[in-house]
């Protein structure tokens, strides 16, 4: 990588750390949110699914807008848009209100997300890409190091307190991305940002059935099939420890902060190496089956610490997971990344929109239903993993 596709990437990195700063901040707080407004599971879970919705409806608007326009003014204004849901969340009194803020903090995370990969894909050779995915994934999960603790520090002052800090941090992140990425009209960004293919970029859809192969019809598959899973197992988690199993805030935090911790560990250090070893098929796979034994254990354990070994299991999994089915994502198709990404984000903001509707009512039914359903679909992804190689080896016999 040259020195500038370096200093774009660490821009971007640091934006996304603070960005998860500032969304990491709210995890420990959920549960006495809920507790202190007398919300539902369910009502938690429709904030949780709000957020999905617009990102489902954004996301592949938003991916072709950025295919066209440049990353950079959708970096931008995701990162504003991201404060301000935050201070409306801060401020708010009414039920209607918080729902309001997720659903505007949903379509700041459609403009960011997506985009920010598609720039990573534009700028880096195949042979990079993991790597670089990779680092995303890492600043994400080093947000989530700090966020965690702090967020439960600040809540000691109020439960609002944290959703302030978070706004803050949006600004700050807009600001910096604003000054540093380079502009549009800067060479180097017409190079990697524009498809050459100027013709399929007004067909909208109509590209993305001239790409799609049979393997990518069956990683959309697995992806709209896992996230309902993995929506369902963090959506509610907070309220699912903290109601079953009487987890207060510090052991929230520290179960939160761990994560992030040994996240960013394998992220940093061997999520490359692991791509290269077993191939993104096989290490997806292994991690699903990882899940949904951490999942059973969170169901039926009853002891602190051995909840937390695994719980750290099903989120180390599923910090794996994410940027393995983006980086085979990106591999299936040179061109059109934003449009990939966008739907990427598409189906699982499908399974993020119903997931958390589900798990927050079946929480509020029996405390065991939410996980039941949750593995039920880890089973049906870890199943989709040999269909996917399968139809990776015919392609390559072909």
């Amino acid at each position: 990588m040259t020195k500038e596709v370096k200093r774009i990437i660490f821009i971007v990195l640091f934006c996304e750390f603070l960005i998860c700063l500032g969304m990491s901040l709210i995890f420990p707080v959920e549960p006495f949110i809920k507790n202190e407004y007398h919300f539902t599971a369910f009502d938690m879970g429709v904030m949780s699914s709000l957020f999905a919705f617009v990102q489902f409806i954004a996301s592949p608007i938003v991916g072709r807008i950025s295919d066209k326009i440049g990353r950079k003014p959708m970096l931008v204004w995701g990162l504003l848009i991201f404060a301000m849901a935050e201070f409306i969340f801060a401020l708010a009194q009414h039920l209607w209100l918080f729902d309001l803020s997720r659903a505007i903090d949903g379509l700041s995370a459609a403009m960011f997300v997506p985009t920010s990969m598609a720039l990573a894909a534009d700028i880096t050779s195949e042979k990079d890409r993991a790597k670089v995915i990779g680092w995303l994934s890492a600043a994400f999960s080093g947000g989530l190091i700090l966020g965690p603790g702090l967020g439960g520090m600040l809540a000691h002052v109020n439960y609002k307190f944290p959703f302030w800090i978070a706004g803050l941090l949006g600004l700050v992140s807009t600001i910096i991305a604003w000054r540093f990425l380079p502009h549009d009209e800067d060479e180097l960004v017409k190079s990697i940002t524009k498809n050459p293919e100027d013709d399929l970029l007004s067909s909208g859809w109509s590209q993305l059935r001239q790409i799609m192969t049979p393997s990518l019809m069956t990683l959309f598959g697995m992806i709209f099939v896992a996230a309902f899973g993995l929506a369902g197992f963090e959506s509610i988690y907070s309220l699912y420890v903290n109601e079953v199993h009487n987890f207060n805030l510090s052991a929230i935090a520290l179960v939160l902060t761990l994560n992030g911790i040994i996240s960013l560990i394998l992220q940093v250090f061997l999520f490359d190496r692991l791509v290269q070893w077993l191939g993104e098929v096989r290490l997806m796979r292994y991690c699903f089956f990882v899940s949904l034994i951490g999942t059973i254990l969170v169901i039926y354990d009853h002891s602190h610490w051995h909840i937390i070994i695994a719980t750290l299991l099903v989120f180390e999994a599923f910090d794996l997971l994410r940027p393995a089915i983006t980086t085979l994502l990106t591999k299936m198709s040179q061109a059109n990344q934003g449009l990939l990404n966008g739907v990427n984000m598409s189906l699982t903001s499908v399974g993020n929109i119903v997931g958390p509707l589900i798990s927050g009512y079946l929480l509020d039914v029996n405390y065991q239903y939410p996980y039941w359903f949750v593995s039920i679909f880890l089973i049906i992804s870890w199943v989709i993993t040999f269909i996917l190689r399968h139809e990776q080896k015919v392609n390559t016999t072909d």
